[in-house]
């Protein structure tokens, strides 16, 4: 058995929250070089998708080993102090403790893990994002693993064709459901539609009985009680023989849809798939970005990256998002750019909120103005 890990964090922006130090990258690369030295790791990848870093790990310890969290842990400690000595912004900004306490879970770096049996061929694509929240996956792999438009494998495969099991997690309840499409579909959209709550965790094969999907669901709001930066979530899917083809998960990314994030965290603005070399928001923290890595996985090492969207053929998606940007912007604070009041629980909203709380009076009455009275004697 392997395990593919993806343990991602914002350790510190250059400049602002744009990208990754160069400084920092290498850091992080030679922690990975000597834990595949001293076998820690099978193999390791260091990626970026604007101001986080990801660290893409195969290793033998299964999910949520101490080992492996801890040593991500310590790497973005050393990658913080880095950012620090640079003077860069944001430096630890995703190190929500100052001590490792077993694993990751609740500390704020995101991650996604998976325990498989490695097959002949073994194509998986990293999905890396920036500016965004965990919930931006629900779209794709709903199209990916349910959507017969988008995957011919639905209809063609009879592999595929026995549909698929989605493990929804409620992230305010911190409840988890599982849903059998596409018998359960239709109920399945009711939830997943709202992504800001229901984020998709996991899809699993029913003819195959392996999970083809893993993503990354924290949400550092809910874990700090305030708002300190977006989640920027990463995802893996497994692809092929039985399992969506490497075109059907690309697929859905050919359209820039709407996703929560951008300036603050505040905003609804379209998701860009870009080359890594492109991936560094600018404009408004925006538009949000996302990163396509594809390995080929050989008894555990990484064969790759191939980089999926530096291709044309994604450049309409890119336009699209751009135009998409132009229109959103021009709602300046209104909605539906700025995310609706429950969204903005986390920011200043509810500061605000209190500043002014006195100053509403119940509306009874007609409204009665200091203007001159009409000749009849009345005033509205």
């Amino acid at each position: 058995m392997i395990t593919l890990s993806i343990i991602k964090a914002d350790t510190g922006g250059f400049v602002g929250h744009s990208a990754v130090h160069p400084d920092m990258m290498d850091g992080a690369r030679r922690a990975v070089q000597r834990a595949v030295a001293g076998e820690l790791l099978v193999d390791g990848h260091v990626a970026a998708c604007g101001d986080d870093i990801s660290l893409i790990m195969t290793h033998t310890y299964g999910p949520d080993s101490q080992l492996i969290h801890s040593f991500a842990w310590d790497t973005f400690k050393t990658t913080t102090a880095v950012a620090r000595e640079l003077g860069l912004y944001g430096a630890g900004q995703d190190l929500l403790s100052d001590a490792f306490s077993g694993n990751l879970r609740g500390m704020g770096p995101g991650y996604a893990e998976l325990e498989f049996e490695e097959r002949p061929s073994e194509p998986v694509i990293c999905f890396l994002a920036d500016k965004t929240e965990p919930g931006a996956w629900n779209l794709p792999l709903y199209k990916i693993f349910a959507d017969p438009f988008n995957s011919a494998g639905l209809v063609i495969d009879t592999k595929m064709h026995a549909g698929f099991l989605f493990e929804v997690y409620d992230l305010y309840e911190e409840k988890a459901v599982l849903f059998d499409c596409p018998t359960d579909l239709y109920d399945m959209l009711m939830f997943i539609g709202a992504p800001a709550r229901y984020v998709v965790h996991s899809v699993r094969s029913k003819a195959l009985g392996e999970v083809a999907a893993a993503t990354s669901t924290q949400r550092l709001s809910l874990i700090a009680g305030k708002y300190v930066g977006k989640d920027d979530p990463v995802m893996f899917v497994r692809c092929q023989s039985g399992l969506p083809a490497v075109g059907e998960v690309l697929e859905p990314f050919s359209f820039g849809y709407t996703v929560g994030g951008a300036m603050r965290g505040s905003h609804h603005a379209p998701i860009m798939p870009v080359p890594a070399e492109d991936a560094h928001p600018a404009r408004f923290d925006g538009p949000p970005r996302v990163v396509a890595l594809g390995f080929q996985i050989k008894d555990g090492k990484l064969i790759g990256p191939r980089d999926m969207f530096a291709d044309p053929s994604f450049d309409e998606a890119r336009r699209q998002a751009n135009r998409a940007m132009d229109y959103l912007r021009r709602h300046g604070p209104f909605e539906p750019h700025r995310l609706p009041l429950e969204d903005l629980e986390y920011t200043t909203m509810p500061a605000i909120a209190d500043r002014i709380a006195d100053r509403w009076t119940p509306i009874s009455g007609p409204l009665v103005t200091t203007g001159p009275q009409t000749d009849a004697g009345r005033t509205r």
